[in-house]
């Protein structure tokens, strides 16, 4: 089944920038279909194969900082060529 993510990570901390940058590089890096935008980062895949790959790559960000929020939804289907029609 395929799916579509939209995540945005947000730590709680001054230097929060750094800490936004390598995780969405570990995303860039990933097999995925990634997409990026200035509010949040979208990736696309099969949902068995994408889920274990986030939750350790959220696993990593957050042992990096002490306070961190992560909001993600998720869309049963690949909506990476999702294109406006207005």
């Amino acid at each position: 089944m395929e799916i579509s993510v939209d995540l945005t990570l947000s730590p709680l901390l001054d230097d929060y920038e750094k800490h936004v940058i390598n995780f969405i590089k570990a995303l860039r890096n990933s097999e995925f279909k990634v997409l990026e935008n200035p509010l949040s980062t979208q990736i696309f895949g099969d949902y068995d194969t994408l889920m274990p790959f986030l939750t350790q790559e959220i696993k990593r960000s957050f042992q990096d900082v002490d306070i961190s929020v992560l909001t993600m939804k998720v869309v049963k289907t690949n909506r990476s060529d999702y294109e406006p029609h207005f």
